[in-house]
C-alpha cells in the first residue's frame, strides 16, 4: 500500500509502497484512512526538531490528525464494526512503572517523556492507505461528520485546556458564569479553540497577526468572535478595547505576544498556552513585572499537550455542535485536500487554514 513517510538521517519526505497492516491481536482494528490533517508539528518533524522513528526503522510514516473507516475488527472487539467512521488518539503511555500519568491512563500528562505518538515519536503514523490499531484507542465519529471529524484532534487541544481551566477556577467559588476570552492566533487550534470558548459561554475575540481582510479573520468573525490585527492593534491599546478578559488561549507559538497579553489578563485570570515555539524570536522579559503580575494579581499560567480520551469524545461531541451552531463553518476551515504526494509541498507552503491529505476512494 502507499504511505507517505519521512526517512532518517536524510528527513526526505516521499511517498512508499509498505505492506498492507494485519490485524495481530483480537481486540485489534484495521482502518481504511480517509484524510489526514497537516500541521505545525508535521513542519517541525520536517525540520529536525521533533519526530523519530520506530526502533530498527529507518521511516516515519507521518500523519496524526486522522479519520478512517474500520474494514475489519478482532474477535474482542466491542462497539464497532466495518463501516464505523473513526477517529485515533495520538499518545501512547511509556513502559515505566513510576510514571502514574501513564498507569493511571493519562500518557497525556506522562512524566518520564518516554510516550510513544503515532506519527510523530516512534510510532507509524496514520498517512497510509490502511493502518491497524487497539480498539482501545479509537473513538467512533457519528458518519455526518464525514467531512470535518479530520479537525478532531486539533479540537482535543483546546477541550483540554478547558477541562484544565474549568479544575483551576473551581478557586472561584462565586464565579458562576464565563466572562471574557482572547484567542492568539487565528489558525486552525486558535479557530477551533474560540468555537469551544464561545459554545463554553465565553464573549471570545481573536488576536492575530494579519489585517483584515485574510480568510482567517472572515472566518473567525463569520462565527460572531471580533478579529483584531496586532499589527494595528498594540496590547495596550488592546487592554483599552476589551477592558481586560478573563481567559487568554494562546495558539501562535509566539513567546512574546503571549507573554505581552499579560497585560490584558484580569485579576484571577488564566492563560492557557498550547503554541510549541518555532519562531525562535527574541524575547526582553520584564521579570519583576511578570512575576507581579502572577502574585498579586492570583493569575495562573499553565501549558497544554497531546489530549486524553475525554478530550476526543468531547471533541467529536462539540463539531457536532459547532455544526448546528455555526452551519457551513466547520467545512470552511479546511481551505484545500491534497493527494499523498502533495504533502511536503503542503507542509513547506500551506496558507489558508487547515489542509488535508485525502485518500478517499485509495484501496477501493
Amino acid at each position: 500500500m502507499k504511505a507517505v513517510a519521512i526517512t532518517f538521517p536524510a528527513r526526505e519526505v516521499r511517498v512508499i509502497d509498505v505492506p498492507e497492516p494485519r490485524l495481530h491481536s483480537p481486540t485489534e482494528v484495521k482502518v481504511r484512512t480517509l484524510e489526514v490533517g497537516v500541521c505545525g508539528t508535521d513542519q517541525d518533524i520536517l525540520k529536525g526538531h521533533h519526530g523519530a522513528a520506530p526502533k530498527g526503522e529507518d521511516h516515519l510514516i507521518l500523519g496524526h490528525e486522522c479519520v478512517g473507516e474500520v474494514v475489519e475488527v478482532g474477535a474482542h472487539v466491542q462497539g464497532l464494526r466495518p463501516g464505523d467512521l473513526v477517529v485515533p488518539r495520538v499518545r501512547r503511555p511509556c513502559p515505566h512503572t513510576r510514571c502514574p500519568a501513564c498507569r493511571h491512563g493519562h500518557p497525556d500528562f506522562c512524566v518520564t517523556g518516554d510516550y510513544t505518538e503515532r506519527g510523530i515519536q516512534g510510532a507509524h503514523g496514520f498517512c497510509a492507505e490502511f493502518f491497524v490499531e487497539d480498539a482501545a484507542y479509537l473513538h467512533r465519529a457519528d458518519d455526518g461528520l464525514r467531512d470535518v471529524a479530520v479537525l478532531t484532534e486539533p479540537l482535543t487541544v483546546a477541550e483540554k485546556g478547558l477541562r484544565e481551566v474549568a479544575h483551576i477556577q473551581t478557586r472561584l467559588p462565586w464565579k458562576h458564569t464565563p466572562g471574557k476570552a482572547l484567542v492568539l492566533g487565528a489558525g486552525p487550534v486558535a479557530q477551533l479553540g474560540a468555537m469551544a470558548l464561545m459554545r463554553a459561554g465565553y464573549e471570545t475575540t481573536v488576536y492575530s497577526r494579519s489585517p483584515k481582510p485574510n480568510v482567517k479573520a472572515e472566518a473567525s468573525e463569520a462565527m460572531g468572535a471580533p478579529y483584531i490585527s496586532s499589527k494595528e492593534v498594540t496590547v495596550e491599546a488592546l487592554k483599552e478595547q476589551l477592558g481586560g478578559v478573563d481567559l487568554i488561549y494562546e495558539a501562535t507559538g509566539a513567546s512574546k505576544v503571549a507573554f505581552d497579553s499579560l497585560k490584558v489578563l484580569e485579576e484571577n485570570g488564566v492563560l492557557i498556552f498550547t503554541g510549541v515555539p518555532g519562531r525562535e524570536e527574541p524575547l526582553e522579559l520584564k521579570g519583576d513585572e511578570v512575576l507581579g503580575q502572577l502574585v498579586l494579581g492570583n493569575r495562573v499560567m499553565f501549558g497544554t499537550v497531546n489530549a486524553a480520551d475525554s478530550d476526543f469524545s468531547a471533541a467529536l461531541e462539540d463539531l457536532a455542535r459547532f455544526r448546528a451552531r455555526w452551519p457551513g463553518q466547520l467545512e470552511k476551515l479546511i481551505t484545500q485536500r491534497h493527494p499523498p504526494s502533495d504533502f511536503a509541498k503542503v507542509v513547506e507552503e500551506k496558507g489558508g487554514i487547515k489542509h488535508v491529505i485525502t485518500f478517499q476512494g485509495a484501496g477501493r
